[in-house]
């Protein structure tokens, strides 16, 4: 005999394994349903009903032989045994053929695996292994193991929470189980909505919709919840206790509990996220319900599971144009990856008639570039010499050559600009108070209602840091941990100033592209290449963009491994501040960094540049840049386009390219034996492998959750608002992207992530509070950008003011009224013109006020001030009023909720007087009984 972990273990183990009698015929009692039970005893059922036969334990089993106990004391030695033994593998694998094909089962065929843990047996870290396994025993957790398939150095161990551990666990967590079925009463609002439906039930079929023959699993449950108690198990709807938890629920307690076991003795020394840090387990998740291909067309055969149905019904692309199935999401995955994919789904299907008008007013700037007198005047003006774009090898040039440059400038800076900035600010609006109604459908119908007003759990990480600390909480009267101000102030300094530190980053990053444009507009207005010389906005602007992109992706990486480091330090107290604490630093960092540059070139582009004879210069050496004579707006179009597209592209592939690399690696490396490093048998055909071997070789999700998938769309929401008004295009590029953006992500989840842990949420978190700040930021940015970045404001004061035919305010003459004129003579240069014209309003030289600024220059700019006041003013009044008018929560739906409130206390006091009398029947005698 040897010691081992604290046991002793005898040499002839597996003569004591084979020995090990059979325990005796099972007889499962079945469970009959009481008269309030029996009207959700069909939506009880979580899997499809072809499922039911071998994933959920029949009510009356037929009798056959048990291997639970052999199994049981098999995975039990094993787990005492060292990681170099090779008779668990053998013994681990003689079991298997007891096991179920599908691999989501014990090998007795009755057991569910909850979860799955993934360790290596080479590892160092058998002690905490050890002591982890024992302690989840304790929790009531079972646990079986099984050696990998493709590594012989990799061994899953399968968790099973049994029926106790769930009630148990689920009464702490305040669980809501289905109580009654739920009864509706009709008033005029139901009737009339009962003929409107057979009105529509007349209309063509729309397209979009799912079929909800195809969709068996979209059937709610049409039961009330209430919180699970023990207490009152016998108030609630229990038709068969394998299927009363769903899959998603019993995952999420059994998570609960991996979270908190400890491993070893010590106040920080639990939670299964310190064993994965130090590299005790290898991976944790739930397992995916079966594979999501099929050989059997779903439309005559049905689905197999879950799984396979939301890969046919949501992850095809095939159905782009579909709704998402949000239920069937929301079972599947959890509440808070089904709340994103109905914010996702909203907000493009809200990005449509955004998209439209966006192109009705690039078509107008299309149609009337020709006609355009701006642009007219520009083509036509071969006499017009202009100065120098730099001061040693370039030369006059007239302003005829850009006539290429202002129409394209018109597509974007037209008068349809002033309106779709107005319109863009009140869609935004929009957006945001039909999201509450929305949320508030998808709560009510997800009985998410109540979980709000519920105290959130403190994280492991918080209870070990601080236990040492407590204070009584407010709410439950519990002593808990709790963190002083002057520790939690101290932190959030070293934060903050961490984040200002960063920003700082970008900031120097874009003055480096600043200096770079700088240098690349001496050497492009001076290139011996004549097609680049008269180019040279467009490839000053082009490479300036390029290199500004490169370093925005570069600095990226760095951003996210900051924000995590800063948000660990801050100790946030719950999982939901966690999430919203890095969220915030993430968006803080990516936004400057993304949109820095962009609003360098809006509002400070050409705008400290100086005349000719007295330019102001960096450094004493490079001279600011300049705007064309048109304007700047092209700059900050071309700016937009090029970082939103090839952005989206770069996010697109990481999102899928990268795991369907990484996937085709694992898979290769299957079929070769390798499994990593490790071994292994050759398996030719990977539907051979059980399901925790197929999931291992799938990618995880990511380690930030869904902040990564919030932040990206947050991203492209600020710049389809924040200069929506010099690229009116922006909000179609986002649709395009989003109907893309659905189905990717939809097949990453089903396809090439392991299943994550399926939470709850009641709402998208801080992101709700991101979008209503950047909302109010593009009202401001956009009055700016149409104000002084584009030339709308000088075209209407000269239309208006010093036009040749103010009665009908024509801008003949514009150009020339825009630009002034220099004598290059003064600069003592041998050229061959005397005069040339420059872009600003100041006195000619021959004035008795050379080079100062004319009273059109003051009125310009009083216009534009004006502009600014009373665009935001009026936008904001606009926005305010809409949001009035919009309730965030639909009043049938306040009816509803108080009716339903109403009709459970009713519910409650019923269920508890019935089972009163049935026992003081029972009993023979009066029976007392306090409300539990």
């Amino acid at each position: 005999m040897y010691h081992h972990c604290g046991y002793i273990i005898p040499e002839v183990f597996d003569q004591t394994c084979m020995h090990t009698s059979i325990s005796e015929i099972l007889k499962e009692k079945s469970l009959k349903p009481s008269r309030r039970s029996l009207p959700c005893l069909a939506q009880s059922q979580t899997h499809p009903i072809n499922l039911n036969h071998f994933l959920s334990v029949p009510l009356s089993p037929e009798p056959k032989p048990d291997l639970d106990d052999l199994s049981q004391s098999i995975s039990t030695s094993c787990s005492l045994l060292p990681p170099q033994t090779d008779l668990c593998d053998a013994l681990l694998l003689q079991g298997k053929k007891q096991s179920d094909a599908s691999g989501l089962l014990f090998r007795d065929g009755k057991k569910r695996i909850d979860y799955i843990l993934v360790y290596k047996k080479s590892s160092p870290q058998v002690e905490k292994r050890c002591t982890f396994e024992k302690n989840l025993r304790a929790e009531g957790l079972m646990l079986e193991k099984e050696p990998s398939l493709t590594n012989n150095d990799i061994m899953f161990v399968k968790v099973h929470a049994t029926w106790d551990t769930l009630c148990k666990y689920a009464e702490q967590m305040n669980i809501r189980m289905p109580f009654r079925k739920k009864c509706y009463f009709t008033d005029w609002r139901s009737k009339t909505l009962g003929r409107c439906q057979q009105i529509k039930s007349w209309l063509p079929k729309n397209p979009m919709k799912l079929d909800k023959e195809a969709l068996p699993d979209l059937e709610e449950t049409d039961c009330y919840t209430a919180p699970f108690s023990r207490a009152r198990m016998h108030h609630f709807t229990i038709n068969n206790r394998e299927t009363f938890f769903s899959n998603s629920t019993r995952s999420r307690i059994v998570h609960h509990v991996l979270q908190r076991t400890k491993y070893e003795d010590g106040k920080s020394k639990m939670g299964i996220n310190r064993l994965l840090g130090n590299n005790t387990y290898e991976a944790a998740f739930p397992p995916h319900e079966g594979g999501y291909k099929s050989g059997h067309p779903i439309k005559t055969h049905g689905a197999q599971n879950q799984r396979h149905l939301l890969y046919e019904r949501w992850a095809r692309w095939g159905i782009w144009y579909k709704y998402q199935p949000l239920d069937l999401i929301r079972r599947y995955f959890g509440e808070k990856i089904g709340l994103y994919f109905a914010w996702l789904g909203w907000y493009t299907g809200m990005l449509i008639p955004a998209a439209l008008v966006g192109v009705f007013v690039f078509l107008y700037g299309l149609f009337t570039m020709d006609s355009s007198q701006v642009s007219k005047e520009i083509c036509e003006a071969n006499t017009t010499i202009m100065c120098p774009m730099c001061e040693e090898s370039c030369k006059p040039w007239t302003l005829s050559d850009s006539c290429v440059f202002a129409k394209v400038t018109r597509l974007f800076d037209n008068g349809g600009t002033v309106f779709f900035a107005i319109f863009m600010a009140i869609w935004a609006t929009v957006f945001l108070e039909f999201w509450k109604r929305r949320r508030a459908e998808l709560t009510y119908d997800w009985d998410l209602i109540d979980w709000e007003e519920e105290e959130e759990e403190l994280r492991p990480q918080f209870e070990a840091k601080y236990s040492g600390v407590e204070r009584v909480n407010p709410i439950s009267g519990k002593p808990e941990p709790f963190q002083p101000f002057s520790d939690k102030l101290s932190r959030l300094m070293v934060s903050v100033s961490g984040i200002f530190f960063m920003i700082s980053l970008v900031l120097t990053a874009v003055f480096a592209v600043v200096v770079f444009r700088l240098i690349a507009m001496e050497k492009f207005a001076s290139f011996n290449w004549d097609f680049i010389q008269k180019n040279w906005q467009f490839a000053t602007s082009g490479t300036g963009v390029c290199i500004n992109f490169m370093m925005i992706m570069s600095l990226n990486v760095v951003y996210e491994k900051v924000a995590y480091l800063l948000t660990n330090l801050e100790h946030p107290r719950t999982e939901s501040e966690w999430e919203n604490s890095f969220a915030l630093k993430m968006f803080l960092f990516q936004f400057v960094n993304l949109n820095s540059s962009t609003f360098y070139i809006a509002f400070f582009l050409g705008r400290f540049a100086g005349r000719p004879g007295s330019y102001n210069k960096l450094f004493n050496r490079w001279r600011l840049e300049e705007c064309h004579p048109s304007g700047c707006l092209i700059d900050l179009c071309l700016q937009m386009g090029v970082i939103m597209f090839f952005k989206q592209i770069w996010n697109n592939f990481m999102e899928l390219g990268y795991p369907l690399l990484q996937n085709w690696w694992s898979r290769r490396k299957m079929k070769k034996g390798g499994g990593g490093g490790g071994g292994g048998q050759n398996v030719e055909n990977k539907t051979q492998l059980p399901q925790w071997d197929k999931d291992w070789n799938l990618q995880p999700m990511n380690a930030h959750g869904l902040v990564d998938e919030y932040l990206e769309m947050v991203l492209q929401f600020g710049f389809t608002t924040i200069f929506v008004a010099a690229f009116p295009l922006a909000p179609l590029l986002a649709l395009l992207n989003n109907i893309i953006e659905i189905r990717l992500d939809a097949y990453k989840f089903v396809t090439q992530w392991r299943r994550p842990m399926p939470a709850r949420a009641t709402d998208i978190g801080i992101w709700h509070g991101i979008l209503e700040g950047i909302g109010v930021l593009a009202v401001i940015t956009n009055a700016f950008v149409i104000a002084i970045t584009s030339d709308y404001i000088p075209r209407f004061v000269y239309a208006f003011k010093y036009g040749p035919c103010a009665d009908k305010r024509c801008l003949q003459g514009y150009m020339n009224s825009s630009l002034s004129v220099f004598d290059m003579w003064e600069l003592k240069n041998s050229s061959e013109f005397r005069y040339c014209r420059y872009r600003d309003y100041r006195a000619p030289p021959w004035s008795t006020m050379p080079y100062e600024f004319t009273l059109q220059f003051w009125h310009v700019l009083a216009a534009r001030l004006a502009f600014i006041i009373v665009f935001e003013h009026l936008v904001f009044g606009i926005k305010s009023f809409i949001a009035y008018l919009i309730p965030d929560m639909p009043k049938d739906l306040c009816d509803r909720m108080r009716r339903e409130k109403y009709l459970m206390q009713e519910m409650m006091y019923e269920a508890e007087l019935e089972h009163l009398q049935k026992e003081r029947k029972k009993n023979g005698r009066r029976y007392h009984h306090e409300w539990p």
